[in-house]
């Protein structure tokens, strides 16, 4: 779609820092400082993620600082109390890591952070081999296409495709990302479709969908010119 960003390698980070599982607790504080983010993937001897360290799994150490929690924890202690105790990457992160494969799309992304509660995912190849890191920053940049290239893309993609010579018929404006279709169309079953794949467009917001079918010709009635039908006296 000349270059329009549809899946998430198209908007992640390619440069990244991860962590191997025995990097230490003031390492990652650091790292995280330097890179200005609140998590990091971990990674095995391969390279394949196992993974992610983020800041509430840090927390723990200052929270519990004045307790004496144990490995283990003891009971009654929050889930999670245990990682005071933790020094290493391999013991503090979350474990398994929630990944995305670099080909997915956008939306799947987004699905998954909102489904996790998550802000960042590494992003990882066939052998789970890390590859970047898409945030939600990166997942909005889509929404910074220009509207004219946004129009542009729903008519090629959407419109012709759909309505052939026809095309013509329709009327697309966009407006801040919100697609504007207008006019009259032979194909009404199409109209839902027109509007549920024009969403589809990377960079829209919204569909308003105006389109309706051809103009309804009145009927004159019986006895009137047109009919075909003898008058009576």
């Amino acid at each position: 779609m000349n270059g329009t960003p549809t899946v998430v390698n198209d908007v992640m980070a390619h440069r990244v820092v991860a962590l191997r599982t025995g990097a230490v607790f003031k390492d990652i504080v650091q790292a995280m400082h330097e890179w200005r983010v609140s998590a990091l993937p971990v990674l095995d001897d391969s390279g394949v993620v196992v993974g992610v360290v983020s800041e509430a799994d840090l927390l723990p150490k200052e929270e519990y600082s004045d307790d004496v929690v144990g490995r283990h924890g003891r009971p009654g202690q929050p889930p999670g109390a245990y990682k005071a105790d933790a020094v290493t990457a391999g013991e503090l992160m979350t474990a398994p890591a929630v990944t995305v494969r670099a080909d997915a799309p956008l939306a799947h992304a987004a699905r998954l952070m909102a489904r996790t509660g998550v802000k960042r995912l590494p992003v990882v190849g066939l052998d789970g081999a890390l590859k970047g890191v898409v945030s939600r920053s990166d997942l909005l940049k889509v929404f910074l296409r220009e509207d004219a290239d946004i129009a542009e893309e729903v008519r090629r993609d959407v419109v012709v495709r759909l309505f052939g010579p026809r095309a013509d018929m329709v009327r697309v404006e966009v407006r801040d990302g919100v697609v504007a279709l207008s006019g009259r169309v032979r194909e009404t079953v199409l109209i839902p479709l027109v509007a549920r794949l024009a969403r589809t467009v990377p960079g829209v917001v919204d569909v308003r969908c105006a389109l309706t079918g051809p103009p309804r010709h009145a009927d004159p009635g019986p006895g009137l010119p047109g009919t075909g039908r003898a008058r009576t006296a």
